[in-house]
Formats: C-alpha cells, structure tokens, sequence
C-alpha cells in the first residue's frame, strides 16, 4: 500500500455553461486506472490526497447505495457471484444417465451413447459456454473437491469448446444445451479417467448404455473456491 501524499495543487472545478443558474461544482474525487494501479486523488480545502486503492474498494465506494441481488435462480443452482466477466451461476445436475452424439466424421451420422455420468457442476453465464466439472455429491462448501468431467469438447480448466452451437440467455438451460450439442474430439481428452488416462473414447464405449459411472475412476480438479474464483478462459 503507496503510503497517503499531500500536496497544494487547487481544487478542480466543473461549471455548467454560463448563462444557466447553476453553481459550480467542486470536484471532491478523481480516480486513475493504469493498467496494473489504480491511483485515487481526494481534494480538500487543504491540499490533494493521493494513494493507491484496490478494485474492490472502488467497487465498493459506487455500489454502496445500490442492492446487488441475484434474482430468482435456476433449479439446482450452487451459487451465484459477479466477476470481471459478468455474472455467474454454478448448476448442479445430479448423476443420472445422458445420451451424447458424437461426430466422427464430417457429414456422416454421429456414433449416439447413452452415458452414465455423476453428479456434474456446470458454471454458466448467459450467451457463453459453461465450464464443467464432476463431483461426487451435491457440493456443500468452498472446500468441497471436483474433479474433471469424464466428457469431450472440454479443456483442461474446465472450459467446454463451444463449436457451431450457440449459448442462449436462459443459463437454466445451458446443462441439458452442452448435452444436446454435437460433441467431437475438439479440446483435451487425456486425464480424464483413471482406467483410461489416454482414451476417453474408450471409456466413452465401455460406459454406452450402463446405469451408473464408476466413481472411483474420477480425476481430482480441485475445490469448489478455486472455481468460483478462476477467470473464464477464451483459449484451449
């Protein structure tokens, strides 16, 4: 933390145009945002006050007398929270039997399963693909671990390749959106199954058509914190 600075440079102040029965205002606060700062300046009678301030206490200062609140969320939702992206969801969908369409070659009918998958955490925001992780139970705490999805179309971060589909604005719909698309070999495929570190397609195969997914076969991502405070990644 820059330590406070004073100086005796005069107030500023901003005028309306002559002619309008409006006094002048005094300027009482300006902020700099730099690439990595972000430099407050307060004007008093005494002199300019200087030090440097975080985000969240700029944040702070223009939302005090406004009332965030997330409205009505979706069934199954974990949480809800505001970034520099905008806003997010995490849906919960309990482990249950998918089917999936995968294209293995261009203009011929895709190969269709009937997957057994657990429990899946889906991190939505409106318009984008979701990212998405396993978990074992309905995540209860910041420290409750997920693992990576036994799935396709899926980057190591979670993130999901979104390919010629189109994300609505209904984030409720974006689990059962991610299933209906077609899925293809696009992201990362290996780690995502002990059995089968290096073949998903082959557990994908062996799973066709079973009731329920091997838990133990899950591969530790992380915890529920370390999601809800990661970026969205544009990149693979």
């Amino acid at each position: 933390m820059m330590p406070k600075k004073k100086t005796t440079e005069p107030g500023f102040r901003w005028a309306l145009p002559e002619g309008l029965d409006v006094s002048p205002d005094k300027l009482a606060l300006r902020v700099d945002i730099f690439q990595e700062t972000i430099v407050l300046h307060k004007f008093g009678e005494d002199g300019t006050t200087v030090r440097v301030v975080s985000a969240l206490d700029v944040a702070r200062a223009f939302t005090k007398d406004i009332r965030l609140h997330s409205g009505a969320l979706p069934e199954g939702a974990l949480w809800w929270s505001m970034g520099p992206e905008g806003d997010e969801v995490a849906l919960w969908r309990s482990p249950r039997v998918w089917q999936a369409a995968l294209v293995v070659e261009a203009f011929k009918p895709p190969q269709r399963f009937n997957l057994p998958m657990p429990g899946l955490v889906f991190v939505c925001s409106s318009g984008r693909p979701p990212r998405v992780f396993a978990a074992k139970g309905r995540p209860a705490g910041p420290n409750y671990p997920l693992y990576r999805a036994p799935l396709l179309n899926l980057f190591h971060d979670g993130g999901s390749c979104t390919g010629t589909h189109k994300y609505g604005q209904d984030v409720g719909q974006h689990p059962e959106e991610f299933f209906t698309a077609f899925f293809s070999d696009a992201g990362h495929t290996s780690g995502r199954s002990k059995k089968y570190p290096d073949g998903l397609l082959t557990l994908w195969a062996e799973l066709d058509g079973k009731k329920s997914y091997p838990i133990r076969d899950l591969v530790s991502f992380g915890t529920v914190e370390q999601v809800m405070g990661a970026k969205w990644s544009n990149n693979p």
